[in-house]
């Protein structure tokens, strides 16, 4: 036996540099501090299980310090932990669970981990699904003696309904107790959720980490869901890591910059060999393949700022001195100077959700990150659905800034800057990436190297880019956003991210919003067939392949970023749809995962034209995959909840749009001069 003292926690603040907007700032977790978690404790020798004293709560507003609570029990943790360990022990109450101080008495905190279910070959069947209705053996004896030569006898439509409503509900009940069991605490508090919890794999990489872009589906089902205070930690807690020093090769980067991922790890505290410190320690990409710094971190924690808002009612997060000046960083970053010419984003190549070469570098409509794990290829630690989509997530995040930065004589220049932005990013979008069988026709019969301001073929493209199969592809309705525009060069390729938060953040106009959810309905069997929702379409394949990915073995043609299907997509498209009021499309999408996704222990991606193999490199229980069908079956139930995310054409936006198009020469030839007068 040994006993272990009372744990002690303080929080040690280091700052980095200084800004005047945070002298006035009386909240714990100002944007330039670096904060531990220091935890005492006391043993004797080598103890497989260990008594300790449980943090229960750590205060994020108006304390300077961790509340401690006399909760004594045995840590469940070993040396070695299924799956992962996490951030925290998980303690199991030695007395009675009334001693625990919660803010809102929510027991989902402490779930147990689900354990799993192991045959006698020692083989890993899957999560046992607790809740499961017990009704469901009684009814599926009942079928059984309803049948007779494979058929069902009077009253078999009914047992087969309520079977398939119980199947569901079991779905949904694995969902949660998957996602609650991913969830990583930090000084006793959730504070996020890992990438993954594969137990057929002992090789996590940086799955085990929390992820700023994996997050979101999984703060989103927190929200949806009523469970507000892991989404607040969260957003608090990385807002924290964004001042961070950050080099490489003695260079750094711009301040603002959010890291891609971060992992709590409890540490020994110096000068004392019987304590131990848990810290948070974040990847800004310099531990990456490839080196690639994190495009999207920023722009999704803004999103997911807002959404906490709207989804708690809680504004006063958004309105602290530290989260209004962590905007502004964000902003700042994203709108400053340079040498390009357009109003887009300027990537680098594996910086989004696809976070290797895929030949996205440029102005790529999408930008969203993901978790690099390949061998050779820059892997940046965001999800780029290629080209387009990091426009998409730039426009929705510059919106959803302008309506929370407070109206005050120091952002009077940064809201000016964002307006003129939004303007000439959302021409240059609509106008520039749109395709449909009218514009296609229009490229064709492009004439090129012209020279004048009055140009039609504006970056000189060649008409012969158009590759033969998209002139079979596109259907007489519909039409979508390109993946890139640079000078001389469309990448024709369907991005579905992009495209979808394109509809999402209006970004697309209304009419080509339904164009997009068109186009998704009649290419149903290339975009979703047998498990939604391809990433991209189509794959680079043969030559192509080799030159533009490097000859990539993860993203090997219809494969991975390389045309995967990723079911994480499917909450995106289930925004979208309900916005456009079209949910029957996400409706069928859903029905489709639910045949297969659960009994595939929920893999990361999908291989295939059509998306009937597990991918090959997939982990199992991918967070996100878990997360996003339980945001989609959510907003199904209760459409209203998807405004948290959406965003409405700004009618000034709108007025200053269409004065740009009736001064493009595409429309008319000719310089007019409009009546009113627009920065941009």
């Amino acid at each position: 036996m040994y006993r272990m003292s009372t744990s002690l926690m303080f929080l040690q603040v280091r700052q980095f540099w200084s800004d005047p907007f945070l002298g006035s700032s009386d909240s714990l977790l100002a944007v330039n501090s670096n904060v531990k978690c220091h935890r005492r404790r006391r043993y004797l020798g080598n103890i497989p299980s260990v008594k300790c004293s449980r943090v229960v709560k750590s205060h994020l507003g108006g304390t300077h310090g961790c509340r401690i609570q006399g909760f004594s029990g045995v840590c469940k943790g070993k040396s070695s932990v299924d799956r992962f360990q996490l951030s925290t022990c998980r303690c199991q109450k030695a007395e009675s669970i009334s001693e625990l101080d919660t803010e809102d008495g929510d027991e989902n905190w402490l779930v147990d981990a689900t354990k799993n279910s192991i045959s006698n070959n020692g083989e890993v069947n899957g999560p046992i699904v607790k809740g499961f209705p017990e009704e469901v053996q009684h009814l599926k004896n009942g079928k059984e003696g309803l049948q007779s030569n494979g058929a069902l006898k009077g009253g078999g439509a009914a047992v087969e309904s309520t079977l398939h409503k119980a199947s569901i509900d079991s779905f949904e009940d694995e969902a949660w107790n998957l996602l609650q069991e991913s969830m990583v605490y930090y000084c006793g508090s959730p504070i996020g959720t890992i990438a993954a919890k594969d137990p057929t794999t002992s090789n996590v990489l940086n799955y085990d980490q929390v992820f700023i872009r994996d997050f979101i589906p999984s703060g989103l089902a927190f929200l949806l869901k009523g469970e507000y205070d892991i989404v607040r930690n969260f957003i608090l807690h990385t807002l924290q890591l964004q001042s961070w020093e950050k080099t490489m090769d003695c260079h750094s980067p711009g301040q603002g910059l959010m890291p891609a991922s971060f992992k709590v790890r409890t540490v020994p505290l110096d000068g004392d060999e019987f304590a131990t410190e848990e810290v948070l320690d974040p990847d800004f990409g310099e531990a990456a393949i490839g080196r690639v710094a994190p495009v999207d971190s920023g722009l999704w924690w803004i999103i997911l700022l807002r959404a906490y808002g709207k989804a708690s009612g809680d504004l006063s997060v958004q309105e602290r001195i530290d989260v209004q000046t962590g905007i502004k960083m964000i902003l700042k970053l994203c709108l400053a100077d340079g040498f390009d010419m357009f109003p887009t984003l300027l990537v680098t190549d594996g910086s989004c959700m696809i976070d290797r070469r895929m030949g996205i570098h440029g102005h790529p409509l999408e930008i969203q990150t993901k978790r690099s794990i390949g061998p050779k290829l820059a892997r940046l630690r965001i999800h780029v659905a290629v080209k387009t989509f990091p426009q998409a997530l730039f426009y929705s995040a510059l919106v959803g800034a302008r309506e929370m930065l407070a109206p005050e004589d120091g952002s009077a220049d940064l809201i000016r800057a964002l307006n003129n932005r939004l303007v000439a990013l959302s021409f240059h979008i609509r106008e520039y990436y749109w395709v449909d069988m009218k514009k296609l026709n229009e490229i064709y019969r492009y004439k090129t190297e012209e020279y004048s301001y009055d140009a039609v073929n504006k970056f000189n493209i060649y008409p012969d880019q158009i590759p033969p199969w998209l002139m079979e592809w596109m259907p007489n309705e519909g039409g979508y956003l390109i993946g890139n525009l640079q000078p001389a060069h469309m990448d024709f390729r369907f991005f579905s991210l992009g495209n979808l938060w394109s509809v999402v953040s209006s970004l697309a106009t209304r009419d080509q919003s339904h164009a997009i959810l068109d186009l998704v309905e009649a290419k149903w069997s290339d975009l979703v067939a047998d498990m939604p929702f391809k990433i991209c379409y189509p794959a680079l394949e043969g030559q192509e392949w080799r030159i533009i990915t490097g000859s990539d073995p993860k993203n090997t043609p219809w494969s991975y970023h390389n045309a995967g299907s990723w079911p994480t997509l499917l909450w995106q498209l289930t925004v979208a749809c309900i916005k456009m009021d079209r949910p029957e499309i996400a409706a069928k999408a859903v029905e489709i995962m639910e045949k297969r996704i659960s009994l595939d222990k929920w893999p990361e991606y999908y291989d295939t034209k059509r998306g009937r193999f597990i991918g090959k490199q997939a982990c199992l229980y991918q967070t996100w995959s878990i997360a996003g069908y339980l945001v989609s079956k959510l907003l199904l139930k209760n459409p209203s909840l998807a405004k948290i995310l959406t965003s409405e054409e700004d009618q000034e936006l709108v007025t200053a749009f269409y004065c740009m198009i009736d001064n493009n020469p595409r429309r008319k030839r000719g310089r007019k001069p409009s009546k009113k007068s627009y920065i941009v």
